[in-house]
């Protein structure tokens, strides 16, 4: 019974986001139409069907407009100047920060999955992620940086490899995270590799 309960409850949690959603944009369209229809109506003497859905559009567009320029770029402001006020606070957002964005962010650093040779005396290889390629800050030219996670952790390892020793793969790298932070418990998805 418990279990019921649970899985009612997780039903809930999916569907009701959406579903209020859902509503909400309905209630909406129902209201613009039947104003742009009567205002169309009274003035032009015309009759559009469709006007509520183009006048839903363009009003989702607006308050899109509005909550990008009027509330989200000043709460953004006023945060990095809390940050920029507290040194502590500002480096370890800006670290958690830059580790999510490298796996979600616009410029994802974890996308080029490699095998990587550690050991050149012995076939001993390990899956990492190219992070960088240009190096020469540090007068690496034939060198490039790879990220090693650690299994069972989310934590890794950068380590400044020779090209030679890497080997590109052609693998989902979301499958390769997987199947290193897994300590490969994970396995392979048989369709994707």
């Amino acid at each position: 019974m418990k279990k019921l309960a649970n899985y009612l409850l997780q039903g809930l949690l999916y569907i009701a986001p959406l579903s209020i959603t859902a509503f909400i944009i309905y209630s909406v369209f129902t209201f613009l139409d039947g104003i742009s229809q009567k205002l169309l109506f009274k003035f032009f003497d015309i009759n559009i069907p469709g006007l509520g859905f183009l006048t839903l559009l363009l009003f989702l567009i607006f308050i899109g407009f509005l909550g990008k320029t009027i509330i989200a770029n000043p709460l953004k402001l006023v945060f990095n100047k809390i940050l920029d006020r507290i040194p502590l606070l500002n480096f370890i957002y800006s670290a958690f920060n830059d580790l999510f964005s490298a796996f979600a962010g616009k410029e994802k650093k974890f996308n080029q999955p490699v095998l990587v040779k550690v050991n050149l005396n012995s076939d001993l290889e390990k899956l990492g992620f190219i992070t960088e390629e240009n190096l020469k800050l540090i007068d690496e030219i034939d060198k490039v940086a790879v990220y090693f996670p650690h299994s069972f952790n989310f934590s890794g390892e950068l380590f400044i490899v020779p090209i030679d020793n890497i080997k590109p793969l052609n693998v989902n790298s979301g499958e390769v995270m997987k199947f290193i932070v897994s300590a490969g418990l994970a396995g392979w998805e048989k369709n994707k590799v």
